[in-house]
């Protein structure tokens, strides 16, 4: 990837096979080239993986499917829906704080920045990992799919029973191997304002998944984020 790329120990090892793989070799090529031209690339290097950095493949409770990152300055850190801090709320984010207000009566907090979830076991992994600057889904087939992929494959088979909130008919199709038989699977429209309204709003996957945890002795998410970071 690039000099600052990191990555934590037990998803660098449980994902040793892709990284030496011939398709994760194109898709290095493909960002030095990127980079090379003068293209912003976001996020930064040292974030592309920072929803698995967070969160280590042990600790995963939860995850949450995106797409892509956001392509707009300073959105981009590396987890599906959240932004950096100080930056406006996306749309999406907004309808995710309603459906939390509704679910489980947290009120919604001034910023969109979501790291304390995943510091709790919450795999925030959008299917891209990166995007350039103002186009968006311009890496979408550049290898970024196969990979988180072997990421969801790997999270598939955990000891442990884990949440997947499948949010959209491309959340659902890209998990759709998921064994069912030891994960919740939950499913809903996606939370986008032209799709929120069609089941997304009282799908009450919040709760759905702190009752599956506790159930299982995982120990719930606390949904509520800080007031304020930093």
């Amino acid at each position: 990837m690039s000099e600052t790329v990191k990555l934590e120990e037990s998803w660098k090892q449980a994902l040793a096979p892709e990284f030496s793989s011939p398709y994760m070799a194109k898709l290095k090529d493909f960002l030095k080239g990127e980079l090379a031209a003068g293209k912003w690339i976001f996020p930064k290097g040292s974030e592309y993986f920072r929803a698995m950095d967070l969160t280590p493949l042990e600790d995963v409770k939860v995850v949450i499917l995106g797409q892509d990152p956001y392509h707009g300055d300073g959105q981009a850190h590396g987890l599906c829906f959240s932004v950096q801090p100080g930056v406006r709320i996306p749309p999406s984010l907004v309808n995710i704080y309603k459906e939390l207000q509704s679910d489980l009566g947290i009120a919604p907090v001034r910023h969109g920045f979501l790291e304390s979830w995943a510091k709790q076991g919450v795999l925030l992994l959008n299917s891209v990992l990166t995007v350039e600057r103002g186009r968006a889904a311009s890496h979408q087939g550049q290898g970024w799919e196969k990979f988180t992929d072997a990421v969801i494959r790997q999270v598939n088979e955990l000891d442990h029973p884990v949440v997947f909130m499948l949010w959209g008919s491309y959340a659902q199709k890209k998990a759709s191997f998921v064994d069912t038989r030891k994960h919740l699977v939950l499913k809903s429209p996606h939370p986008s304002p032209l799709s929120a309204h069609n089941g997304f709003f009282g799908s009450r996957h919040f709760s759905k998944a702190n009752a599956f945890l506790r159930e299982n002795g995982l120990g719930e998410v606390d949904w509520k984020l800080p007031e304020s970071v930093d």
